[in-house]
């Protein structure tokens, strides 16, 4: 159970993060306007909180391990929003990404 909410957790974070990412770059680098930009920036102040309710306390290990979903729905975000086409290292590199994301966060400890 632990790990399904993680794993729910991090998905939250990645649409909040690289959702409010991609609401600046559209208001800013595509001129949308300032609307798509304080949408950006609530996204990515929700994100913050996000992190916080992971259920292992190690600051640095949530952060370390979020950036491999970070990567990976970076790609998975482009693809669906930008019509980007990942070529197989960026497959291979998102998935050496996910697989230290489960060693950091999944794998027992004593």
């Amino acid at each position: 159970m632990l790990i399904a909410r993680s794993t729910a957790l991090f998905a939250v974070a990645a649409l909040l993060e690289i959702g409010g990412a991609w609401l600046v770059w559209q208001g800013v680098r595509e001129h949308r306007g300032w609307a798509w930009i304080g949408a950006g920036v609530i996204a990515l102040g929700a994100y913050g909180f996000v992190a916080t309710l992971q259920p292992d306390a190690e600051f640095g290990r949530i952060l370390a391990a979020y950036g491999g979903v970070f990567v990976a729905g970076s790609l998975a975000w482009g693809m669906v929003a930008d019509g980007y086409r990942p070529d197989r290292f960026d497959v291979l590199g998102a998935l050496i990404c996910l697989a230290g994301v489960a060693v950091i966060m999944y794998v027992p400890r004593r």
